[in-house]
C-alpha cells in the first residue's frame, strides 16, 4: 500500500487533500530530498528496507540514502513509548512534554540534566543490534558525574529535625563562609547563616545508634558543615515528627579541635530562613 485515502480535515491543510502517502512510500523520498545519508531506524523496520531501497531505485530522487537498523533504547523504570507518553500528556497525568518526570529533552532540561550528561550516557551504553535493557542507574550516574564537576554546592534539608544550640545566644544570626565548589577554587565562596535554631536531616540523628554511626547521637560529636563541632548529651522527641536535641558548641576552627573527636559531618539550615519548598520528581 503506497497511498491512503481519507476524507477528513487535516490539522494543517484542512480539506484540501484527501490522499496521503504511506510511511514506507514517503520515508525514502523524504530522506533523499532532505539530503539524508544515513537513516537510522529501530529493528522493526528491517523488513521495510527492501521497499525503501526499491523506491529509491525506481523514483527520480536527488540522492540515494541508506537505511540502518539498530536496537531501540530500553531504560528500566522509564516509559519511552511515544504513544504512552502522548496519552499521559493528553489525560493530564503530567503537566506537559516538559514535565520533569518525562523522558524528553525538554523534561530532562527542566529537571536540570545538562547536555554533557546525555552525551556521556550515550557513550556508556553504545549502539547495538541486539535488544537490551540499560539500567536507569547508569543514566543517573552520568548526570551525577557531570553535575559533580560543574554544579555549585548548596545545602538543603528535606526531612527536617529541629535542633537547639543551648549555649548559643537566642536570636543571634552568624554569617559563615562556605566554598562553592571543593575542587574549583575559582568558584569562590558564599555566606551561610547559622543560629541557635537549625534543621538537620532526620537520618543524621539517632537516640540509640548502632556501632560505627558517626553522625549525631547522645555522646557522639559531629561537625556541622562550615560551622562548629557539636555533641548531643541529651535529647527528647515530641510527636508527631518534631524533634528537639540539645547541642553544645565547640570550636569552629578545625585546628583547635581535639584530634579524633568529630568523625562525622552534616549539613544544616537555619530555621528562620528555611522556607523554600523542595520539589521531587518520582518515576512515572
Amino acid at each position: 500500500m503506497l497511498y491512503r485515502i481519507l476524507h477528513a480535515a487535516h490539522p494543517r491543510t484542512g480539506t484540501k487533500w484527501s490522499i496521503y502517502p504511506s510511511y514506507d512510500y514517503a520515508h525514502g523520498q523524504s530522506d533523499a530530498i532532505e539530503g539524508i545519508t544515513h537513516s537510522i531506524c529501530t529493528l522493526e523496520f528491517e523488513d521495510h528496507r527492501p521497499l525503501y531501497e526499491w523506491l529509491l531505485d525506481k523514483l527520480p530522487v536527488p540522492s540515494k540514502p541508506r537505511q540502518y537498523e539498530m536496537a531501540r533504547l530500553n531504560l528500566t523504570y522509564t516509559v519511552l513509548s511515544k504513544r504512552v507518553l502522548t496519552q499521559l500528556v493528553r489525560d493530564g497525568h503530567v503537566s506537559g512534554w516538559d514535565d520533569p518526570r518525562m523522558p524528553t529533552i525538554a523534561g530532562l532540561k527542566r529537571r536540570g540534566v545538562p547536555p554533557a550528561a546525555l552525551r556521556e550516557f550515550v557513550k556508556r551504553i553504545g549502539v547495538a543490534k541486539a535488544t537490551a535493557w540499560s539500567m536507569s542507574a547508569c543514566s543517573n550516574s552520568a548526570s551525577a558525574n557531570c553535575s559533580t564537576r560543574t554544579s555549585l554546592r548548596r545545602m538543603a534539608v528535606l526531612r527536617p529535625l529541629k535542633i537547639v544550640i543551648e549555649n548559643y545566644p537566642e536570636g543571634q544570626v552568624e554569617e559563615l563562609e562556605a566554598i562553592n565548589h571543593p575542587d574549583n577554587p575559582d568558584a569562590g565562596t558564599r555566606r551561610i547563616a547559622f543560629g541557635a535554631s537549625s534543621y538537620i536531616e532526620q537520618d543524621d540523628f539517632m537516640e540509640n545508634p548502632p556501632k560505627k554511626f558517626f553522625r549525631l547521637s547522645p555522646g557522639n560529636e559531629v561537625r556541622l558543615r562550615y560551622a562548629y563541632s557539636s555533641n548531643a548529651p541529651e535529647s527528647s522527641r515530641t510527636p508527631p515528627a518534631r524533634c528537639r536535641a540539645a547541642l553544645y558548641l565547640r570550636s569552629r576552627d578545625p585546628r583547635r579541635q581535639r584530634p579524633g573527636r568529630a568523625q562525622g559531618q552534616g549539613h544544616h539550615a537555619l530555621a528562620l530562613r528555611a522556607q523554600s519548598p523542595a520539589r521531587r520528581n518520582p518515576r512515572l
